[in-house]
């Protein structure tokens, strides 16, 4: 039998090792970032164009190159810093010429400028695939410039992926960004397609972040410090007030490395509990000092994720901190939460002052003005053969008769259980009224027992099918604002807005570019309640980030999906007669009533057998 095992090709074996380090622009971006900063430089220069497709170029003032080191820092596995395997466990820089510049260089074409200080003359190196095309002597300035253009110019299917340039910009942008806050002693620079869009200069952590994230954090910054043998917390958390529905402000580095950790998360969040209104999330940029030997930074190839020794200790010392900050800025359980219908307490029933209480007699529920009337529903759903068989259901209101119909093909989503619940309800006994439980469900007795909608889910569905048919005709409707909101965002999310300005059109936004990542609101979709406008607006762009990292579907149906549940969350509180009746006529209105579009139940029917069964005697 012949040998069958052979080492891979140089150029080969550099392109598998790209695989797993570049993996969009972004990725690009962060390390010659991180090597920038690990030069020891002041001033750092980063140009995109195309999304960084075409070009990426880093400039930098810091120590540079030696013209033997530039060549070696395009070979593999080449470093500076590692000379033991001790060393391997106690790095606290971030990247290396050498680590990654092989792999860029592998699937880009790389020009190396570069001069150390001292020296007279630069090394210009030019790189395509890994195999070195010129070198030559240059003169310019102390430091290194490095561009990277077209990128993954030879691995054409590696191309092919890469979203959109809005998509990779946006990217781009969070990686500067989290290089920029480990690093506020650094001037940044970004300019994208030869525009200046973000200028940081050097200065305390404090004006970094508001030079990252707009003036209005000014107001909102608390200092987080806390020193132990074993773990130095410091950095700034965001006052309770001032928390958004989105989630994006929140940054950890460990070592002056970005991480992501819901272990952490969950630390912070806990230390402001009881401070938070719903669905809000606070602000925070904590930076740990640990021991590297205690860490494990290799969990992930883009050493986002990180394993500690004892996380225990960690996750406590991080709630003390953040909760010991809370307290020294007299940050207390003091929020007006009266905005929240969940909040609102039911009114006590009123009876005449010369009414003995003990003898007053049951408040007789209130008589219709309206004759009831008889609203009919329609239903198709598969059969048994090739004809689809038709329920007819009445339901009972106050309202006038309206019939809807809706038809649903053979693949019907409804499930059998369900479409007996349905057949179940039948019409509704006459004269019976919908009635609110608690502003969140709707009751009404049905000829087999009683119907309870969950009042959210169902407008959540009912908006779904709205707004995906406005994504689709691009027919949405507007209502005016009286006075225009000016809204400033996270470089990330105003990219994510310009990327979907299109279907935020069609739902019914009205919105203009301010410049400096600021929106002016002009008007939102109709029907929806004239309600703190930058909440909507965050809250939207919250749900569809986090739609994107949880499902594979289009824009459309995820743009459709994180509005219908972001209004549907609006829309709670106590409703008329007529206003339950008519969300009861809109959700039998859609082409799937019974779930929402994440999938849960938005109606349930309690049988009349099982309502006996809860008072049956042993």
């Amino acid at each position: 039998m012949t040998d069958i095992i052979r080492l891979l090709p140089e150029n080969l074996a550099n392109q598998i090792a790209a695989g797993e380090v570049v993996q969009r622009p972004a990725s690009v971006v962060k390390e010659l970032l991180e090597n920038s900063v690990d030069a020891q430089s002041t001033s750092v220069t980063l140009i995109i164009k195309d999304a960084g497709k075409q070009l990426i170029q880093v400039v930098d003032d810091g120590v540079g190159m030696t013209e033997t080191d530039a060549r070696m820092c395009f070979e593999r596995h080449a470093t500076s810093k590692i000379k033991t395997t001790e060393d391997l466990f106690r790095i606290r820089t971030m990247g290396f010429r050498g680590e990654a510049m092989a792999s860029i260089a592998a699937v880009a074409q790389v020009e190396l400028k570069t001069r150390p200080r001292g020296g007279e003359l630069g090394t210009c190196l030019t790189i395509e695939g890994n195999e070195v095309v010129k070198q030559e002597p240059v003169a310019m300035a102390e430091g290194t410039v490095v561009s990277v253009k077209n990128l993954f110019f030879n691995v054409p299917a590696r191309r092919n992926f890469l979203k959109t340039n809005p998509v990779e910009m946006r990217h781009v942008l969070d990686e500067f960004q989290r290089v920029a806050l480990a690093n506020p002693e650094i001037a940044f620079a970004l300019y994208q397609n030869e525009v200046e869009v973000i200028n940081l200069p050097a200065g305390k952590l404090s004006q970094r972040i508001v030079s990252v994230f707009g003036k209005d954090y000014k107001e909102q910054l608390a200092s987080c410090e806390e020193t132990t043998p074993f773990l130095t917390v410091r950095g700034y958390i965001g006052k309770p007030e001032f928390a958004k529905k989105s989630r994006g402000e929140q940054f950890f580095f460990v070592n002056n490395r970005f991480i992501k950790s819901q272990y952490l998360n969950h630390a912070v969040l806990t230390a402001y509990e009881g401070l938070l209104p719903k669905d809000s999330f606070p602000f925070y940029v904590l930076f740990l000092e640990i021991a590297p030997e205690t860490i494990d930074i290799n969990v992930h190839p883009t050493k986002t994720e990180i394993k500690f020794e004892d996380e225990k200790t960690v996750y406590a010392i991080v709630r003390a901190a953040v909760k010991q900050s809370l307290g020294l800025h007299n940050i207390t359980p003091s929020l007006d939460f009266g905005a929240d219908v969940n909040y609102i307490p039911l009114q006590p029933m009123k009876f005449p002052a010369s009414m003995d209480f003990d003898t007053a007699p049951a408040q007789a529920p209130r008589a219709s003005s309206a004759p009831s009337q008889a609203t009919t529903f329609t239903s198709r759903a598969s059969g048994g053969g090739s004809q689809p068989r038709e329920t007819e259901r009445e339901y009972f209101g106050s309202t006038p008769t309206r019939e809807v119909s809706r038809a649903t093909s053979e693949d019907s989503s409804l499930f059998p259980e369900e479409e007996d619940a349905f057949a179940a309800a039948g019409s509704v006994a006459g004269g019976s009224k919908t009635l609110q439980v608690h502003q969140k469900y709707l009751m009404v007795q049905v000829k087999s027992g009683l119907m309870v909608v969950d009042q959210q889910a169902a407008q959540e569905r009912i908006l779904y099918e709205k707004y995906s048919q406005a994504l689709g005709k691009r027919t949405g409707a507007s209502q005016q604002l009286l006075f225009p909101q000016t809204l400033q965002l996270s470089p990330a999310d105003f990219s994510l807005v310009m990327e979907l300005s299109e279907e935020f059109t069609a739902l019914g936004f009205v919105f203009n570019d301010f410049g400096n990542n600021t929106l002016v609101v002009n008007g939102i979709p109709a029907e929806i309640p004239l309600r703190d406008e930058r909440e909507l607006i965050e809250g939207l762009l919250e749900q569809y980030k986090n739609n994107q990292s949880a499902l594979k579907v289009d824009r459309q149906e995820n743009l459709a999906r994180a509005m219908a549940k972001r209004v549907a969350s609006r829309l709670t509180g106590r409703l008329s007669d007529q206003e339950m009746n008519a969300l009861v006529d809109r959700l039998f209105g859609c082409q799937v009533p019974n779930y929402t579009p994440g999938g849960q139940k938005t109606l349930v029917i309690l049988k009349t057998e099982q309502l006996q069964d809860l008072f049956l005697r042993n």
